[in-house]
């Protein structure tokens, strides 16, 4: 029998996370809920929802057993905190949540109340990041010891149609993308150990080019360029440089460094690929065949995840542990930054199990 979900915020990430999550077949879309009704309603009719309508409507929807929430990120804590209070599970879009005392709040009430947590992104359950995890699991490339990871862009003033959140406080391009890169990060190497890192807001004020808002200005309150160094409890060694304030750039998005070889990740922004491997006595790249399911958009895929292991008895994924730990890691660049020094995480973490070699 499917898990009835309800979903919480109608902007622009929620279309493929309906179209997906109707079309499990481990999944059900039984409710939407916006501030705005007539977007909720909108989405109901557009994905063939039985109901919409306020987030209290869908709270106390007995047919709602996970809520996935999918408000702007200052709004997270709030809905999920709700949605536990409710006895619901929740499945937050990333971050976990803005502040770090936040995220231990909502996720030791999760414990309280015998509730699951999870949390996007789960583009490391894709095939590409997947891929690459059984690559370095088999020994491809040796011991991983290091690594180098790149999000640069020159900000999302020029495309979305309302950016000021991504230059507010719990914003940035760390809080944005780090999430995706982290993920994959431990996903492929476990759990950090400790952090240090540099940030600074290049430009005080940033100017919308886009529609609707074309002309206004963004106060910048939250650093936009990071380079953070981490330390993986294994030993290797990893930087990420994650920036709205480059205009272009030809670097790779993540490649680890192993003592027999080099690894090239894709995107971790996306499911699929392309792999490549440099191994010891090698004179160029070679690409990989991807062997994992899931290469195309499957966002909603930790969702799907989360209400099998519900049902199968069994630990999801793209869990709360691995969110909090991410979270942890993300405020830790920054306060490192600030302090001038590194950073120990405090959480524990079990890596996730891989996902199986065929779709679920």
């Amino acid at each position: 029998m499917a898990t009835g979900i309800g979903v919480v915020g109608c902007g622009n990430i929620s279309s493929i996370y309906l179209q997906n999550l109707q079309a499990f077949s481990g999944t059900k879309v039984v409710a939407i809920a916006d501030i705005d009704l007539l977007r909720a309603n909108a989405k109901a009719e557009e994905f063939d929802v039985s109901s919409s309508g306020s987030v209290e409507d869908l709270l106390n929807n007995p047919g709602v057993e996970i809520v996935l929430n999918l408000t702007v990120p200052k709004a997270h804590l709030d809905v999920a905190m709700q949605a536990l209070e409710h006895g619901k599970h929740v499945y937050n879009e990333k971050p976990l949540t803005v502040g770090w005392q936040e995220g231990l709040d909502l996720t030791q009430l999760a414990r309280e109340r015998g509730l699951r947590i999870g949390c996007a992104p789960d583009t490391a359950l894709g095939a590409g990041i997947q891929t690459c995890r059984e690559i370095i699991d088999d020994g491809a490339i040796g011991t991983p010891v290091a690594g180098q990871a790149f999000m640069m862009c020159p900000g999302h003033e020029s495309w979305h149609p309302d950016p000021a959140f991504y230059y507010e406080a719990g914003g940035g391009p760390l809080f944005d993308m780090g999430p995706y890169y982290l993920s994959a990060l431990v996903t492929l190497l476990g759990p950090a150990k400790r952090v240090t890192g540099s940030a600074r807001a290049s430009f005080p004020r940033r100017l919308i080019t886009s529609q609707p808002k074309h002309g206004q200005e963004i106060p910048v309150e939250t650093p936009t360029h990071l380079t953070t160094v981490v330390d993986f409890a294994n030993g290797a060694i990893v930087q990420l440089t994650t920036s709205f304030d480059v205009i272009a750039h030809s670097l790779p998005h993540i490649e680890i460094y192993g003592s027999e070889g080099s690894l090239r990740v894709p995107d971790p922004n996306g499911f699929g690929g392309p792999i490549q491997i440099w191994k010891k006595g090698d004179t160029e790249w070679s690409d990989l065949s991807i062997v994992r399911p899931y290469t195309e958009n499957s966002r909603g895929l930790g969702v799907l995840d989360m209400a099998l292991g519900l049902s199968e008895g069994r630990p999801h994924r793209a869990n709360g542990d691995l969110a909090l730990h991410v979270l942890e890691i993300m405020h830790a660049a920054h306060w490192a930054s600030e302090q001038n020094r590194h950073i120990e995480i405090t959480t524990a973490l079990d890596r996730p199990d891989p996902m199986p070699s065929v779709p679920f």
